[in-house]
């Protein structure tokens, strides 16, 4: 039945693993390459983005952090081909985004699982030929291969999640979209599934683009922070964190404080 299920450990790895540190067992995968050139984006009169740049080097991790409403999540959605530019270039590997890629996934905050099938089905949707080794291996990087064969409706909100993240990884992504996918979460559980995030890109290296309203959770993850406000980006700063991650650190507050104060800034400038 659902309830709590603790975080195993990836096996034979340690967590956290340093920034540039691959599994033993695994060679690390290349990124995606990511450059946004000039781009704005409409939804009629109301723009939403306006003139972004950014350029987003294989393997990186960006939190992209914001006020509701200042397009973060519109960026999340361009990058993902779910959406298209008004104006500007968005490139992937140099190649323009005509629609969903194969090789980008999305995480979202709700994880979206169909409950008349078991955990392994959600987990190999829309995959071909001999799929469930490969979804039983997704569902073992997460901690969930025991409980492959139950149904969504047994599983605890961090554990659909982590279903919703073996499906993305399963797909083996070179840019793993995040969309606020721990923001409904209790603490404890978003504490965990943040660890398994990280050791999971750390391993695999993907590039990854994750949208939150939490600076701490930013601050937590993320090689670079880019704060977007009323469609421009305000601040795009490097995380001078070194791996793992302690929140005790001077740079660590530091870092989330002057996103906070750059935030604040914004929203009370006349």
């Amino acid at each position: 039945m659902g309830g709590y299920q603790a975080m195993r450990p990836l096996a034979h790895t340690r967590w956290p693993l340093q920034a540039n540190e691959a599994a033993p067992d695994q060679a690390a995968a290349v990124g995606a390459e990511i450059r946004i050139s000039g781009v704005s984006k409409s939804f009629g009169e109301h723009q939403i983005l306006d003139h972004i740049d950014v350029t987003i080097p294989e393997g990186q991790f960006v939190a992209v952090v914001g006020r509701s409403g200042c397009g973060k999540s519109t960026l999340l959605r361009l990058l993902a081909g779910l959406e298209t530019v008004t104006e500007g270039e968005l490139l992937i590997d140099g190649e323009p985004i005509h629609g969903i890629q194969g090789s980008t996934t999305v995480m979202f905050q709700e994880c979206r699982l169909i409950p008349w099938k078991t955990v392994i089905d959600n987990v190999g949707i829309g995959l071909q030929g001999d799929w469930k080794g490969r979804a039983e291996q997704a569902l073992q990087q997460v901690g969930l291969d025991s409980r492959q064969n139950d149904w969504p409706s047994t599983l605890s909100g961090g554990q659909k999640q982590r279903v919703a993240l073996a499906r993305a990884l399963v797909r083996k992504p070179r840019l793993l979209l995040l969309d606020e996918p721990l923001s409904a979460l209790d603490a404890l559980t978003k504490l965990e599934m943040q660890q398994l995030i990280a050791s999971l890109w750390g391993t695999q290296r993907f590039t990854t683009l994750l949208v939150t309203h939490d600076v701490n959770e930013a601050v937590r993850l993320a090689d670079r922070i880019v704060l977007i406000d009323q469609g421009q980006i305000a601040l795009d700063v490097v995380n001078p964190c070194a791996r793992p991650r302690q929140v005790t650190d001077q740079e660590f507050g530091a870092l989330e404080r002057r996103v906070l104060e750059r935030i604040f800034k914004d929203s009370t400038a006349v």
